[in-house]
């Protein structure tokens, strides 16, 4: 019978990749499910064999291990070097598209409070 064995809701492009290479490398029967036409389905990568699913779940598991230590690894380095991208430097980067947003998100802020101000008087 199958089994689901890993959710893709959320998952980066390249890690799902990774995790079907990985399955079928290690010749682990399996298929997937999208997400449907209106992206409101669970997304997932199914077992055929429910006896492999402990051999698979494993391997998944060491290879996310190994994801989030080369992960941790790179942004280490990028924060040393001085690369690493913060909220200042996303707005350093673009200052009139930030600009923009926030005042957007005042105009909108402001009509929605515009009621409940007058309310009193």
């Amino acid at each position: 019978m199958a089994v689901q064995l890993f959710k893709l809701k959320g998952v980066p492009v390249d890690e799902a990749e990774d995790i079907r290479n990985l399955l079928t490398n290690h010749h682990i029967d399996h298929y997937e499910t999208p997400a449907g036409n209106w992206g409101i389905s669970m997304p997932a990568i199914w077992l055929n064999n429910e006896a492999q699913l402990i051999e698979a779940k494993s391997l998944i598991s060491q290879y996310q291990d190994e994801r989030l230590a080369k992960t941790r690894d790179q942004y280490e380095k990028n924060k040393k070097e001085g690369r690493h991208r913060t909220i200042i430097s996303e707005l350093l980067e673009n200052p009139v598209q930030s600009i923009l947003y926030v005042a957007f998100a005042v105009v909108i802020l402001y009509f929605s409070i515009k009621p409940f101000l007058n309310f009193g008087q």
